[in-house]
């Protein structure tokens, strides 16, 4: 039989896979390369909280901007100049020669990739099918989960190679060759693309013509206050996130006395679950969809019943030290934790319409918040008590803490027809 030809929304959809990917291996490098990094630089486990944190400050910032500027100019050129910045910055991180140069560099890599989860959320509101959403939500983040689990071992070999410094400037040369890619094959609008056929446009919503050209004015106090719930409960996911992205190698290093490479792969066993969980979390969420129709039971129950199973997965974190058992535990937290994130991402596509970039960014802004005191917090409580199971007690709190605010999320009632009818009455 022949084979299926690729269409350019798989080529589209792929592209930002790869891009979910390489940014999370951006991102995160710093947490396997932290040890090298805090022993030529003799920094205190604090200050190393201090400097993984330096990400999130500017990707709070860029959040909501962020989304923005890709609903206003489009994702084409947003991803393309997010993309220069976070390689460049990548790089520099390699060459920088002490603690101020490296916060800096961290936080230029936050500029960089500040917008582009929001942003990517916009690309996919024209380039895909209303159920497909959670599937092309959760197969993204599978892969920034995947970057995760890859990012462990390879930069502990790229460290044994060309150590820490190389590390970064080898993995910054990966990414600017997506940016090129990127900027080369996608168009903001799918009617522009020359190979796109029409039974594809047909598929996608407006048929793959935009709503309008003019760029639109975003109204922010009724968006924001709609968003608001939204953007809370993905705080509470993001607390565990950054705390798994920014200090597990740590973790296994400190509390085992594993060395660097059997650390990162402990750590890349962990991950991995993220990556089923994300895909699993999609697939499951526009099946319940197709199912039912409900967007409550798609996006709010899968939510909630994944905080819920991740909180009681997690338990067991402080009743054994058995390695087995705690990677084992730790594993199936993450796989539930991961399982909410397509849903929570379907979520500002399902409200926010042609706002979407704008709502991703708003919903996003949670978990950067969480990006900026999750490590510190990691770190101040380790020097405060040399014992490296007690940070994982916020996480219980923040999931339990998500899955009780999930009903306050409304993925049910779009923006635009809540605004018709608050303008009527």
């Amino acid at each position: 039989m022949p084979s299926r030809r690729l269409r350019p929304t798989d080529i589209v959809l792929g592209l930002l896979c790869m891009m979910y990917l390489i940014t999370y291996v951006d991102r995160v490098n710093i947490a396997t390369a932290a040890d090298s990094i805090r022993r030529e630089l003799r920094l205190s486990n604090t200050q190393l909280g201090f400097l993984q944190s330096a990400f999130g400050y500017p990707y709070l910032l860029c959040q909501i901007f962020g989304g923005w500027i890709g609903d206003r100019f489009g994702p084409r050129r947003t991803l393309f100049l997010c993309g220069l910045v976070w390689s460049a910055a990548t790089i520099m991180t390699g060459l920088a020669g002490g603690l101020a140069a490296l916060f800096i560099c961290r936080l230029l890599v936050g500029v960089g990739e500040g917008a582009t989860f929001p942003v990517a959320t916009r690309a996919m509101q024209n380039w895909t099918a209303v159920g497909r959403r959670g599937f092309a939500q959760g197969l993204t983040h599978a892969f920034a989960r995947l970057g995760n689990a890859l990012t462990p071992p390879i930069v502990a070999w790229l460290i044994t190679l060309i150590a820490w410094r190389g590390s970064f400037v080898a993995l910054g040369c990966v990414s600017l060759v997506w940016v090129a890619v990127w900027f080369w094959y996608f168009r903001d609008n799918p009617g522009d693309h020359t190979s796109v056929s029409r039974a594809e446009l047909d598929a996608l919503p407006n048929r793959g013509v935009p709503e309008h050209r003019e760029r639109p004015r975003v109204p922010w106090p009724a968006l924001t206050r709609r968003i608001a719930p939204v953007t809370i409960v993905y705080f509470c996911y993001g607390w565990t996130l950054w705390l798994y992205l920014t200090w597990l190698p740590s973790y296994f290093l400190h509390e085992y006395q594993y060395d660097l490479r059997k650390s990162a792969l402990f750590t890349s066993a962990v991950f991995f679950a993220g990556v089923v969980g994300d895909y699993l979390g999609g697939v499951v969420s526009d099946r319940i969809l197709h199912r039912t129709g409900d967007l409550l039971r798609a996006r709010r129950n899968v939510v909630m019943a994944g905080f819920l199973a991740s909180f009681v997965c997690m338990l067991p974190v402080f009743l054994t030290h058995d390695l087995v058992l705690i990677i084992l535990s730790l594993g199936a937290a993450f796989f539930f934790a991961e399982i909410v994130i397509g849903p929570m991402w379907s979520i500002p596509m399902d409200i926010a319409g042609k706002f979407s970039g704008t709502a991703a960014g708003m919903m996003n802004t949670g978990s950067a918040l969480a990006a900026i005191l999750s490590p510190i917090a990691f770190g101040f409580i380790i020097d405060a008590t040399g014992n490296w199971q007690l940070p994982f007690a916020g996480s219980l709190g923040f999931l339990l803490l998500g899955a009780l605010l999930a009903p306050t999320m409304h993925p049910e009632r779009p923006f635009e027809a809540v605004r018709v009818e608050s303008i009527r009455n």
